[in-house]
């Protein structure tokens, strides 16, 4: 029996064409692929975040909380303290009521105009101008005077506030007039009336300061002094040590707690230090160490991975795609102001690199990669590193293990669904493992990894059809799809060429029974063949099993023309393939299902032609341009199509006629080197004969003949029966 690997191998290369264009095989192109996995795989590693839970205000701590490292954080308790006894020193702050300035301004404008002895005395012109003003700025001089304690005005000067209209003056009472102290006055003098001649500052100060004035606490200067000598006291700093309990279980959190907390999350970040030298020399060791494993992995198992550029940067896209995607739902998950990455503790991303990469490429790439991108997630993203990496790997494998028979993109729920229950298995293991069973803890982690699950079913339905037509590959469901009757395809082969599509689908069935009796992909068989002849229908009247009793149209032409004519039915197939979106793999197919083989009945009709000497004909214009089969598939189907075809020659039809009948042709291939590049053995060949035969004959089985009935003699008719 084939080895079971190579079985899967040849399978899944069947996905892809086996033809290489500029974009697949450039090294070019390979080294700038490689360099941006590199460098999605080093940001990845590098820029990773911390996780700290973070408790909500007033709640009840679940469990106790230690530092894991020394740190200091912005105290408010103390702060708060060091905030009041800043303002400890503050005294009241007074001022005068502006009642008592507006009614003295209005008495000394009424002395000015009504003195009389006053106005005998003015010498100067002018004067009344310069008092009326000097009124206007005693008044406003007034408004703005403040009274309060020295220390309050010494405390004021020392952080920097400006004291230009306060006076050291603290007041007995405020509730009748007092004279204000001559040094109030003074001041009022050098400050605003340094200007005014002797005469007129002496008479508006004498006439200002010889009244009682009621005084009035100023409680929002007061208030606004507070405020601005509070705002200027730091933030006290408590430290903590590592190792010290931040809070214990079943205690109420506060906002000291949740201070501390956010504290030593950004310590974490901050001993990161992702500019420093070391830390970048760190992420760049890591990353190479990942992607030699990963390149050192594929050039030894899986070489034809790193020889296609398509398969390669299929693969990366996924890689990136996922880690792109995980990062994301960490960021979501780490700013929500639920603490949602308490409840959803361990995110699954992995199974949905692991079913594309699977059903794209093969289950070996898509194991180890499952387990790459698990390792290195559980290394940089802020999860538990043990429970995340245990189910991602248990998700991927069964995911792996359930999809290689996966035909239709509903069963992808289905895979997703068993991967589910493999992650209920490995949750309850934990759980059970760490004896925290019946937290409810146990049914959060089961309804994340149903809802991650899902998520990956979604997406993985909506992203396949993307990548299979982005990157032309080929899979089962994409087969199934192909086999549909209704494709427009078919159903212009079933109209246009009726004895072709018939053909076809006996050389499906034959295929399909020989690929799986090697191991080979009997579903890509068989799809493949109801398109091999598609070419047929632009000449269909030159093919015999579309003819039906009319007459040989070869009759009128030559040789070297029918022979054409015969052989052009590849390039037309190839062309309307490409028109309608075949597959490549498909299209491989019509170009090597008669490979490079001689189209013999007209060969030998032109050598007799010629006077039955072969030198004379040219043997290239009666042979296919190929290319020979490339793979077992593309060999079966040869063989079939051959065998069917001239199956139908034969004038007995039983197990000896057919055996003789593949011998020979299967032997004229051999000699004809038709099967050197598809690598099937001569033990596979002879399996492939047997089953042939033995499904030919099936399909061929005589029935029991019945004995005709004998005829009834009329009998006359009523007209109430007739009706």
């Amino acid at each position: 029996m084939p080895d079971r690997n190579s079985i899967l191998e040849n399978q899944q290369e069947l996905k892809f064409s086996g033809e290489q264009g500029f974009f697949d095989k450039s090294k070019a192109i390979r080294s700038v692929i490689i360099f941006i996995f590199a460098a999605v795989i080093f940001f990845f590693l590098h820029f990773r975040e911390v996780q700290v839970e973070i408790l909500d205000l007033n709640t009840i701590a679940p469990r106790y909380i230690v530092s894991q490292v020394s740190f200091d954080f912005p105290d408010e308790e103390a702060t708060l303290i060091m905030k009041q006894d800043a303002v400890r020193e503050i005294g009241k702050i007074y001022m005068i009521s502006p009642i008592d300035i507006r009614q003295r301004r209005i008495e000394f404008e009424n002395f000015l105009v009504y003195n009389q002895s006053w106005h005998q005395e003015q010498t100067e012109s002018g004067t009344f101008e310069a008092l009326y003003k000097g009124t206007e700025i005693m008044e406003n001089a007034l408004v703005d005077l403040r009274l309060t304690d020295p220390r309050t005005i010494d405390k004021m000067r020392e952080l920097s506030f400006s004291t230009e209209n306060y006076e050291p003056y603290t007041p007995n009472t405020t509730l009748s007039g007092m004279i204000l102290p001559q040094q109030i006055w003074d001041n009022i003098q050098k400050k605003y009336f340094a200007t005014y001649t002797p005469l007129i500052g002496a008479l508006i100060i004498e006439f200002f300061k010889n009244s009682p004035w009621h005084i009035e606490e100023d409680i929002p200067a007061q208030r606004q002094l507070r405020k601005e000598i509070q705002a200027k006291v730091p933030d006290k700093l408590t430290h903590v040590n590592a190792g010290s309990r931040i809070i214990d279980q079943g205690e109420k959190v506060t906002a000291r707690h949740i201070a501390m907390l956010q504290a030593m999350k950004n310590t974490l970040s901050t001993r990161r230090n992702l500019t420093h030298p070391l830390t970048l020399i760190g992420s760049f060791i890591l990353t190479l160490l990942f992607v030699g494993i990963f390149l050192a992995y594929f050039q030894i198992n899986q070489p034809h991975i790193l020889t296609s550029n398509r398969k390669l940067f299929l693969l990366i896209t996924i890689l990136t795609m996922t880690l792109g995607i995980s990062k994301l739902t960490e960021l979501i998950l780490l700013s929500s102001t639920n603490n949602l990455i308490e409840t959803i503790r361990y995110p699954l991303f992995v199974p949905l690199a692991a079913i594309l990469i699977c059903s794209l490429i093969n289950p070996a790439v898509a194991t180890f990669s499952s387990g790459f991108l698990a390792i290195i997630s559980s290394l940089s993203l802020a999860f538990d590193w043990s429970g995340f990496l245990i189910l991602n790997l248990t998700a991927s494998l069964v995911a792996i293990l359930s999809i290689s028979s996966l035909r239709r993109r509903k069963e992808i729920f289905v895979v997703c669904i068993k991967a589910w229950f493999g992650c209920i298995l490995a949750i309850v293991g934990l759980h059970l493992y760490n004896s925290s069973a019946w937290e409810i803890s146990v049914m959060a982690d089961i309804v994340s990894s149903a809802f991650f699950m899902l998520i990956t079913a979604v997406l993985v339905v909506g992203l396949l059809p993307l990548l299979e037509s982005g990157f032309g590959i080929m899979t089962d469901v994409t087969l199934m799809e192909y086999m549909d009757p209704n494709n427009d395809l078919l159903r212009r082969l079933t109209l246009e060429a009726p004895g072709t599509y018939q053909h076809s689908v006996v050389v499906g069935n034959l295929s399909e029974a020989a690929s799986i009796a090697i191991g080979a992909n009997g579903l890509f068989c068989r799809v493949a063949t109801l398109y091999h002849d598609v070419g047929k229908m632009a000449t269909s009247q030159y093919f015999t099993e579309n003819q039906l009793g009319e007459v040989n149209i070869h009759q009128l032409l030559t040789p070297q023309e029918s022979a054409q004519v015969i052989m052009a039915h590849v390039p037309e197939g190839v062309v309307m393939a490409r028109e309608a979106g075949l597959p490549e793999p498909i299209i491989d197919i019509i170009k090597e299902h008669h490979g490079t083989t001689l189209v013999y009945y007209f060969y030998r009709k032109q050598v007799e032609k010629m006077g039955s000497d072969p030198d004379k004909v040219n043997e290239k214009e009666f042979r296919y341009a190929g290319p020979k089969p490339r793979s077992k598939e593309s060999g079966i189907i040869m063989i079939a199509d051959t065998f069917e075809a001239a199956s139908r020659s034969l004038d007995k039809v039983n197990e000896e006629t057919l055996s003789e009948l593949i011998d020979r042709l299967v032997r004229e291939k051999v000699e004809d080197g038709q099967f050197d590049q598809c690598l099937l053995t001569f033990e596979e060949l002879s399996i492939v004969k047997k089953t042939l035969v033995k499904t030919l004959l099936a399909a061929g089985h005589s029935r029991v003949k019945y004995p005709s009935q004998p005829e009834r003699k009329p009998r006359d008719v009523t007209l109430e029966e007739s009706i």
